[in-house]
């Protein structure tokens, strides 16, 4: 059985990024960036309408317009938009402007439905205008129940019930979703902003009925993706086709209005929670009901679209008696997709947030409570951690016991990433020149999280050298399969294969050059024993390095302005694990990331639609809100290195409990819970009864 070393310079320390320069002086090239040869600029015609039949659509005019090279529909014949922002046509030009001209040019005749829903709660009345003809707008989900439910409350010392609620949160990464695409006679080469190459690849494939052989997939470099940047997309797809017909390079990036509709989003949720415990504390009955949206795709044959409205309840806490229903409501809007843990942060909101309601109910210290609940042991050990550098016993106070205007208020939660795991059928390889120097390749792409420094990271240390001697090359589908950037899989998939390329190389390098250890000092002299030809070794993921899941838990403090309602984060302390820490650095980066989004989801982001026009009326960054610099509170990170469980990626849980932890420290300061996320001035003087609900907004 594989081990990771017991003795290491490089893995479990702080390792600068291997790219860090080209990203700080601007060399860095993004999917964004990238100019081909005789470029154009591709852009889409939208469906104005959220609901509607499209009769035809004429490109003839458009393809007039001056600088116009190409112009494409997206779908053939007669079709049904169900959004506002569905695409209906695109064009291909040498100028943006004519690029705009064009799309105002396209003859689109059409037949409006003067009646769709964008509303989760309008659109489940039985008289709602349905999303999907001939369907119900409320799909079932998950229904389940475990042990005598009705007789276990009436066995309760305590019991509460709430509503807790999350809103569509919108995906919003720097770099927008798009492509350049360049299709010839010998395939399509697409540079994409991507969290998977492969998956683009094959997508590109399918929807061009072209073997996968003759798509080449590049990300060098990318600017950030939370779960929906996997597949080429129907932008992939058109700046293909424009390609085609242009015979030329097509850059097709979509604009923040474009995000805001077509790319996915996080499901809503509504959740209706009943929880009791007996007079020890001990949990004994739990009952919920969820509904949510996920847009068009919550009616599709798709299941869902990529990303649907059920999230696992009870969260984290078992309890002997349960019964929990779930709904997906369609809406016209646009279907979501997989964000950063999802179903997890919205599950840890709703139950956390019953947690602390019900400590509070029984008269106990809401930690306490949670540690007399949860069997995990990890997170027991990191609870007790975090309390300690909280300083939790001095700070936590009575629920609205703060004195003054601004009140102060602390919470806690904790956090579970079950899925994902390492992906098994991860491969790479290293070309080890005579000179000394050595290349990795792996078909694997660096989405901002690190993964080109734990590559370098992993081979130093395995090889005796240091990481700024290895050349790491991701981000391209010539190099061997690599997994998708998403689940958490990626370090926990390239680590094991990074090693056993080493370990590989060695024993071959030994094998030809005579010399036994070939690590390190040796390391130079047994390459040049190889003469003039390069060594070049394939790997493969292997057992027993990487592991599943991750956990953690978080501790915020708040300032609550009673007089504003505005809530001031003032520190986060997060404490997790990840098993076996390749780099320190980018490990605690990835967590900074995630509490900072977690703050976002708690206090500043929320989709919102126009129920006029079906339009989201918030999509851009001024108008949908999300952290800044002066918004990050002080955050601590405690890392909990665990090398005997192997490689854990941190991406999910990292942002899972922290709208929790903030929810429940803002009902510690003003005494009472504000159960809708994002907690907006408006919504705590509303729950302080300083403004009536009916003013929110």
């Amino acid at each position: 059985m594989s081990s990771w070393p017991a003795e290491t310079k490089y893995i479990s320390h702080p390792t600068l990024r291997v790219d860090a320069v080209p990203k700080v002086t601007g060399r860095a090239r993004y999917s964004s960036d990238t100019q081909a040869n005789g470029w154009l600029y591709g852009m889409i015609l939208r469906s104005k309408w959220p609901a509607a039949k499209i009769l035809s659509v004429n490109l003839d005019k458009a393809r007039q317009i001056p600088g116009i090279k190409a112009a494409v529909v997206a779908r053939d014949g007669t079709f049904t938009v169900r959004f506002y922002g569905e695409e209906i046509a695109a064009v291909a030009g040498s100028t943006r402007q004519a690029c705009l001209d064009a799309l105002r040019a396209i003859e689109v005749k059409a037949e409006p439905r003067n009646e769709f829903a964008v509303n989760e709660n309008e659109a489940r009345k039985d008289d709602a205008p349905r999303v999907w003809e001939g369907r119900s707008n409320v799909a079932p989900g998950r229904s389940r129940e475990h042990g005598n439910v009705d007789q276990a409350f009436g066995e309760c010392a305590a019991i509460i019930e709430g509503f807790y609620t999350t809103p569509v949160q919108i995906h919003n990464p720097m770099e927008t979703h798009g492509n350049t695409v360049s299709w010839t006679d010998e395939g399509v080469t697409a540079w994409s902003s991507t969290q998977g190459i492969s998956s683009v690849r094959d997508g590109l494939a399918g929807a061009l009925q072209l073997d996968q052989s003759k798509v080449r997939v590049i990300t060098d470099f990318m600017g950030g993706g939370f779960g929906a940047k996997f597949g080429a997309g129907a932008e992939g797809a058109l700046a293909a086709q424009l390609s085609r017909e242009a015979k030329a390079p097509v850059r097709l990036m979509l604009t923040r209005f474009d995000q805001a509709l077509a790319v996915g989003n996080r499901p809503s949720s509504f959740q209706r929670i009943k929880i009791g415990a007996k007079a020890d504390g001990t949990l004994h009955a739990f009952e919920a009901e969820n509904y949510g949206t996920a847009g068009i795709g919550a009616g599709a044959d798709s299941g869902g679209g990529g990303g649907g409205a059920d999230i696992p309840m009870p969260y984290l806490y078992p309890v002997p008696n349960s019964r929990v229903k779930q709904s997906h409501v369609a809406i016209n809007a646009g279907s979501a997709r997989a964000f950063r843990a999802p179903g997890n942060p919205p599950a840890s909101y709703g139950m956390e947030s019953a947690m602390d309601d019900l400590a509070v109910k029984l008269g106990m210290d809401p930690l306490e409570f949670r540690l007399k609940n949860d069997p995990n042991e990890v997170r027991q050990r990191e609870y007790a951690i975090g309390a300690e550098k909280f300083d939790w016993k001095a700070k936590y106070q009575k629920p609205g016991s703060s004195s003054g205007p601004v009140k102060t208020g602390i919470g806690c939660a904790g956090a579970a990433w079950p899925a994902g795991g390492p992906s098994r059928s991860t491969q790479g390889e290293a070309q080890i020149n005579p000179d000394g120097s050595v290349e990795f390749r792996l078909g694997v792409q660096d989405i901002g999280t690190g993964t080109k420094t734990v590559i370098a990271v992993v081979a130093a240390e395995m090889l005796g050298l240091k990481p700024e001697q290895i050349t790491v090359k991701v981000g391209d589908t010539n190099f061997p399969p690599g997994p998708g950037s998403g689940g958490s899989t990626t370090c926990a998939s390239v680590s094991p294969t990074v090693y056993d390329i080493c370990q590989r190389g060695l024993q071959q390098l030994q094998k030809q050059t005579g010399i036994a250890d070939a690590r390190g000092k040796n390391w130079l002299a047994a390459c040049k024993k190889l003469g003039v030809t390069p060594l070049v070794v394939h790997g493969n993921w292997i057992e027993g390095l990487s592991n599943r899941p991750a956990y953690g838990v978080q501790f915020a403090e708040v300032a609550v302005d009673t007089e504003t309602g505005l809530v001031t984060v003032k520190k986060v302390v997060a404490v997790h694990d990840c098993g076996l820490i390749i780099d320190t650095l980018t490990l605690e980066s990835q967590i900074n990331g995630g509490v900072i989004m977690g703050m976002g989801y708690a206090l500043y982001e929320e989709r919102v639609m126009d129920d006029l026009s079906g339009v989201v009326l918030n999509p851009n960054f001024e108008t949908y809100k999300l952290p800044g610099i002066a918004d990050v509170p002080e955050i601590e990170i405690v890392l909990l290195n665990m090398p005997e469980r192997g490689v854990i990626g941190i991406g999910e849980p990292a942002t899972v409990p922290t709208a929790a932890a903030i929810g429940n420290a803002v009902a510690n300061a003003i005494g009472v819970r504000v159960g809708s996320l994002p907690i907006t001035p408006s919504k705590v003087l509303a729950a302080l009864g300083k403004v009536p609900p009916a003013a929110i907004t």
